[in-house]
């Protein structure tokens, strides 16, 4: 793996001239591919891990497909609130997986070591709490809340029982994450004074019109167990399968998207959470009954010394895309797809002069003055360069966050993304839900993780 520091990387200018720009250098983070690939250590038969399933959609099915991907993982029982999920389970991983639409059916079996949550937000803590009180380690999909009060209860839990609790923030284990981490660390690009974090979709489906089934109904549904602690109203087919376009079972565009970028900042700056914010946003595209916006910009202040700008755009009209700009007093870092690059735009050491007014032989003075104080060429002034480090072809990070879990669950050592960190994540995207809906500024305490 290419290391990167403010030495190596001027060094590596070389003999740049005012103004230009070394050629780019590519790099394929090898080494840790190699660990990526690494042959998995024999699994027996007793060593299996077993796990259930806890709410089959899209993103429960997709974190499943990709756990049992994990040497040693095995998948024993589905729990849904929709009969059509339950069978199609049976229909990818067999018909002797167990299913059932009440999950304490699930909780109560001996044979079940973890689970995974993939229910809707307002679901969330009490399924995590519940799972570690029956000794099951847990994989909780972000955010990790629903309520601010879920926060310390899980915590709690986690700390009582001493279950892993892992939470399903992905990047937390992505390796161009982590190459981002050390390449700040080492002063790649000076100072650290902004993030600017997207997620911009427009696609139907990004904007969370997920499809109904045509035998959507009170019989297929058990629209009493998915209500939970909701309003309780009449059958919803819409809400049911769409429930992320409502406040009441989701957390809007902050807990589906703006949670992986307040994740993914922390991670990689180490910081534990912004201490104020503001957002705006609002519904300008999908007024189909949603009462969750599907534009949001938010500004957070970091007492690390940086502001992090958020944007979340389900009206755009250009191509759908995630990314961070990370700028520094000496260049920028941007994370794009499985790739970090940095531009290293070094600050001159001459401040430069304006002189053109002064007489000339003022001019003159001030020149040879100038001149002898700041020599021109100096070593390591102009030089500029960027490099780019892009992960092996067929990376998941999702893959890795699972590996990761599962080794915490084997070793019980602790997790890369355990209860703290969630709810530190969690809690401060869903202050831009609270900014709005209030329309100021929100202040929130990232280490005692309360609303100040």
């Amino acid at each position: 793996m290419h290391s990167l520091n403010r030495r190596g990387f001027l060094k590596a200018a070389g003999a740049a001239t005012t103004g230009t720009l070394i050629a780019s250098r590519l790099h394929a983070l090898d080494a840790l591919a190699a660990l990526q690939a690494e042959s998995p250590r024999p699994v027996a038969a007793n060593d299996h891990i077993q796990i259930a399933l806890i709410g089959a959609g899209g993103q429960g099915m997709g974190d499943t497909k990709t756990a049992i991907q994990v040497p040693g993982v095995k998948l024993i029982a589905v729990a849904d609130c929709y009969d059509g999920r339950l069978a199609h389970s049976k229909e990818l991983w067999g018909d002797d997986i167990f299913t059932t639409r009440d999950y304490a059916e699930i909780l109560a079996r001996k044979d079940i070591d973890a689970v995974i949550i993939g229910t809707p937000d307002h679901w969330h803590k009490q399924a995590s709490v519940d799972a570690m009180k029956a000794g099951k380690d847990v994989y909780c999909e972000k955010p990790m809340i629903h309520l601010y009060a879920d926060g310390p209860e899980m915590i709690e839990a986690a700390r009582a029982t001493k279950q892993i609790l892992q939470v399903g923030s992905q990047r937390v284990s992505s390796l161009i994450y982590s190459k981002a981490k050390d390449l700040l660390a080492s002063g790649a690009i000076g100072k650290l004074n902004m993030v600017t974090a997207r997620w911009d979709r427009n696609s139907s489906m990004g904007a969370w019109n997920y499809t109904v089934p045509p035998d959507a109904s009170p019989e297929t549904c058990d629209w009493p167990r998915f209500l939970g602690t909701a309003p309780k109203i009449a059958f919803n087919a819409e809400q049911f399968f769409q429930w992320r376009k409502w406040k009441a079972y989701g957390s809007g565009v902050a807990g589906d998207l703006f949670v992986h970028l307040f994740s993914g900042t922390h991670f990689i700056t180490g910081s534990h959470g912004p201490t104020r914010g503001m957002a705006t946003g609002g519904l300008r595209f999908w007024n189909d009954g949603r009462d969750v916006p599907d534009v949001m910009l938010g500004l957070f202040d970091y007492k690390e010394g940086f502001n992090l700008s958020l944007r979340v755009n389900f009206v755009d009209g250009g191509e759908e895309s995630e990314g961070l700009i990370f700028t520094g007093s000496e260049g920028t870092m941007e994370i794009a797809g499985n790739s970090v690059s940095v531009s290293r735009v070094p600050r001159e050491k001459a401040p430069g002069y304006t002189i053109g007014t002064f007489t000339e032989a003022m001019q003159k003075q001030f020149l040879a003055e100038y001149s002898a104080k700041y020599p021109p060429h100096a070593e390591g002034e102009t030089l500029a360069g960027t490099e780019k480090f892009v992960a092996p072809a067929g990376y998941s990070d999702s893959y890795d966050h699972f590996k990761n879990f599962f080794a915490s669950v084997r070793s019980r050592q602790p997790v890369v993304e355990d209860a703290v960190f969630g709810f530190r994540a969690a809690g401060a995207a869903l202050l831009s839900n609270l900014s709005l809906e209030r329309g100021a500024i929100v202040k929130w305490d990232p280490e005692a993780m309360k609303l100040a």
